[in-house]
């Protein structure tokens, strides 16, 4: 790796940890009603409930109660994975959780919905980005893959 690309590796990789956290907590926050209210087309959900009904059809294979259960679940590991990413607290174990909980979104929206919802909302591309923050190792002086 040239010297100007190891440079660059510590920024990008905490640009990386800074737009993961965004959407998750982007996400908590349409879900909560804290960006507007359901109806608009500024937010997907809009309230708890619509997500709710979201997580029900993606994961129809399971009662409602448990669906439910997994849909609050998601919740908690998105504001927890955002605030880990934020501070910079356990980069490697935070990365790979962040990037299992996309791609578990990513494979339950492609067999429930189709191919264009989770590539149009680019899942598939935040799990991506999530499972090479887990892979590097950006504070690094020596190969930039993780050793530990």
């Amino acid at each position: 790796m040239t010297s100007s690309a190891s440079r660059f590796l510590p920024a990008a990789a905490l640009f990386v940890r800074v737009a993961l956290a965004s959407s998750f907590l982007s996400a908590v926050a349409d879900r909560l009603g804290i960006w507007t209210k359901l109806g608009s087309s500024e937010v997907a959900w809009g309230n708890m409930n619509s997500f709710l009904a979201y997580t029900q059809m993606l994961l129809w294979y399971l009662p409602s109660s448990v669906a439910n259960i997994a849909g609050w679940a998601a919740t908690i590991f998105e504001i927890a994975i955002a605030a880990a990413l934020l501070l910079g607290v356990a980069i490697r174990p935070t990365a790979i959780a962040s990037g299992a909980l996309l791609l578990v979104f990513a494979i339950s929206m492609t067999i429930s919905t189709g191919v264009e919802g989770p590539l149009s909302f680019s899942v598939w591309t935040a799990a991506a980005a999530s499972l090479l923050l887990a892979a590097i190792d950006p504070q690094s002086t020596g190969p930039r893959i993780w050793t530990a």
